[in-house]
């Protein structure tokens, strides 16, 4: 009587390893600009998010807010009159503020920070921010002046 003897042979597990290989660098990229536009999509709506936060602030408690957003520092800061309120988001990895809406006619590009002010039960300014991730994808956020709404578009 023969004992039979089971098992993978070598030649065998290197065409396994070489098709998972061949798999996983055809699809490495696709995953990358999936995470890409995932960081993207998540910047917007934090933006979108801590912009209704401020607009909130300004209406719920009648206090003055400012806004600025920073190109140099790649961030969001959110000031009231009470100085223990002080909100900052930055941006992450990968995701950076391209320009500040609407362009300034003199500085286009060139501007690095700009600040708004929110008075309760004023007018909301005209204020928009676009980000864009590293494979060049944009996301434009804008405050809808008449509704006070932030919404993005793509």
């Amino acid at each position: 009587m023969r004992s039979r003897q089971s098992g993978v042979t070598l030649i065998e597990m290197i065409i396994v390893v070489a098709l998972v290989g061949l798999i996983a660098a055809i699809s490495f990229p696709s995953v990358t600009a999936g995470l890409e536009s995932l960081r993207l999509t998540s910047a917007s709506d934090s933006i979108v998010s801590f912009l209704n936060s401020g607009l909130n602030r300004a209406e719920r408690r009648q206090e003055a807010v400012e806004i600025t957003i920073s190109k140099a520092e790649n961030a969001l800061t959110l000031r009231s009159v009470d100085p223990s309120f002080i909100k900052k988001l930055e941006m992450p990895d990968g995701v950076k503020i391209s320009g500040l809406l609407p362009q300034h006619p003199s500085l286009g590009a060139e501007e690095t920070s700009r600040s708004y002010l929110l008075y309760p039960g004023g007018t909301i300014p005209r204020l928009g921010v676009e980000i864009v991730n590293t494979k060049g994808s944009k996301r434009i956020v804008r405050v809808d002046p008449i509704t006070g709404v932030p919404q993005v578009e793509r």
